[in-house]
């Protein structure tokens, strides 16, 4: 086995150890604007753990039953009998989405990155933001919310990382169109909000920097392609709802999924063309 398939088996191990931990955060953010982060389960128990409850499986001890996948949405909260065995690792209760198929999804996207990129430094940054995206992606479809504490440090975040790695040798991008790309594109958010505000959120202005800078890392063709797929993957995935009955023509749409694919899209092929 080549180092660049050891990478990503490497990779993908990272990508379903941190997803694991994904599911917890998405139920305590999936929360109404107006309202605080989550930090009961949805029966009542305090959550507990590192970094005050933040890091951690998405399971409460204290629970005798499991709650169902979509518990994490806002105004879903029930228990259903499904525990495992008493002082067994799986006793208590489950709740947001699937802790398995986060950790899959987020080791495959994971491992799809290190195919692409291989071996070079921009591969760590990579590896370290994919999670936050899978994280992002999953708040934002349950509640059309993208939270300032993980989009703001998001942009900021890539900007240095990218700094730290282009500082390396054998590095394939640049950190100067990285961040005039963070520039340009949340420039472009930002006009398009202040335009029609009803079509787009400030926070996917937000979260516009911090793609603008992961896809202007590889340069102005890899931020147009992005932005382009994310526009095309919001507008097919819209039209067939519609199209099936199962939305309204005019109905909210949350878009930070649709760019954050985009997005990865245009890493994807860039870093496989570099």
């Amino acid at each position: 086995m080549d180092l660049d398939l050891w990478a990503a088996v490497a990779a993908a191990v990272w990508g379903a150890a941190v997803g694991v931990l994904v599911p917890r955060a998405v139920y305590r953010l999936s929360v109404e604007p107006e309202e605080a982060w989550r930090d009961a389960c949805p029966a009542g128990h305090p959550i507990s753990g590192l970094a005050r409850g933040w890091l951690g499986r998405a399971r409460c001890g204290s629970c005798g039953a499991a709650v169902p996948a979509d518990a994490g949405h806002v105004g879903h909260v029930g228990l259903v009998g499904r525990m495992g065995p008493a002082g067994s690792a799986d006793a208590g209760a489950s709740y947001g989405p699937s802790t398995p198929v986060v950790a899959l999804v987020t080791a495959l996207v994971c491992a799809a990155l290190a195919l692409a990129t291989g071996t070079r430094p921009e591969l760590a940054v990579w590896l370290l933001l994919a999670p936050v995206g899978v994280l992002l992606t999953l708040v934002d479809r349950r509640v059309q919310r993208l939270p300032d504490p993980l989009t703001l440090p998001f942009a900021g975040t890539a900007l240095v990382l990218l700094g730290a790695a282009s500082l390396l040798p054998e590095a394939a991008g640049e950190w100067r169109t990285a961040l005039f790309g963070a520039l340009a594109l949340g420039g472009f958010y930002f006009l398009f909000f202040l335009i029609r505000p009803i079509a787009l959120g400030f926070g996917d202005v937000k979260l516009a920097l911090g793609l603008g800078a992961v896809l202007g890392w590889y340069g102005w063709g890899a931020l147009f392609l992005g932005t382009f797929a994310g526009s095309v993957f919001g507008s097919v995935h819209v039209t067939a709802l519609v199209l099936l009955r199962r939305a309204e023509r005019r109905a909210p749409v949350a878009l930070g999924p649709y760019m954050i694919a985009g997005a990865f899209a245009g890493v994807l092929l860039e870093a496989y063309a570099a």
